[in-house]
């Protein structure tokens, strides 16, 4: 790799036809590019330049050299300058796997806003629920929500949702309202899997509770819907019911209580990310953390 950057500074010497021109082009001293370009001809074995006093001039060798190497570094120098381009105006595919009931019921506007600011941008994305391969699989981010597995990957936080108890008001005219936390171990809860305890706050204060009910499940639109449908109490994100709050399907249960806050995050393989890749999780942490 050493060969390649003695390669670029041989052409800005032959492009020069001068030591010292070619130091302050590139910002060195003349002592030591004049010894890189002396590694560089012992690296290759061959004389590249022939110096004197009054000028250099490149050898047959070195004129062959820097044809070929003159199109190499014009290449790299505008791969870089149409990386820069990418920069100021993001473009190509981006790929994304996200949470399947988080991007239906909230992350939907906030996209196809993206979308609008970005119109360089095409998109596909995976809303299945499992945890895609980010190394293995051709994703270029991945929105994830909870606690985070222990991994080499980048995650960053991009939000966090406050989590409240709704229940509809057919199901409170059925089966009352709890008046303490406890008393939710009396009522049909709908609990995500192997959930058994629900952790609710209120200021400093904090208690376990007992849940359960007749509904088990690890969809989050399907907890939502069974409560609309009279079916029990649920812990749920204040974003996501927000239109069932507004239209009276749902109510605010215990409301001085609130569950843990759910973390967002978005994950990637690397943080040496590509500008449509950054700009998108930009702009979803500016709407997340804001919420």
């Amino acid at each position: 790799m050493s060969h390649l950057n003695d390669m670029a500074l041989f052409v800005e010497v032959a492009r020069a036809k001068s030591f010292r021109k070619a130091a302050e082009a590139v910002g060195m001293p003349n002592s030591t590019l004049s010894r890189r370009i002396s590694e560089l001809e012992k690296a290759i074995g061959l004389r590249l330049l022939h110096r004197t006093t009054r000028k250099i001039e490149l050898t047959e060798a070195g004129q062959l050299y820097y044809e070929r190497s003159k199109r190499i570094v014009d290449e790299a120098r505008l791969a870089h300058e149409q990386l820069g381009a990418m920069l100021e105006q993001p473009s190509g595919v981006l790929r994304v796997s996200l949470p399947v009931d988080f991007a239906t019921l909230y992350l939907t506007p906030i996209i196809a806003d993206f979308a609008r600011h970005c119109p360089g941008i095409t998109f596909e994305f995976d809303l299945t629920p499992r945890r895609v391969d980010l190394v293995a699989e051709p994703f270029d981010v991945a929105i994830r929500i909870g606690k985070l597995e222990d991994s080499s990957l980048i995650a960053r936080l991009i939000g966090r949702h406050s989590r409240h108890l709704y229940a509809s008001p057919g199901y409170i005219e059925t089966s009352g309202e709890p008046a303490t936390p406890a008393d939710l171990a009396e009522h049909e809860c709908v609990c995500m899997p192997k959930v058994t305890t629900w952790t609710l706050h209120q200021g400093m204060n904090k208690v376990d509770v007992s849940v359960g009910g007749r509904f088990t499940l690890n969809s989050v639109g399907m907890t939502r819907a069974l409560a609309v449908n009279d079916q029990g109490i649920a812990l749920l994100a204040e974003k996501i019911v927000a239109d069932d709050l507004a239209s009276g399907r749902l109510r605010r249960v215990l409301p001085e209580w609130q569950g843990s806050s759910v973390s967002i995050h978005a994950v990637t393989e690397t943080r040496l990310i590509p500008a449509k890749t950054q700009r998108f999780i930009e702009f979803l942490s500016s709407r997340l953390m804001e919420a």
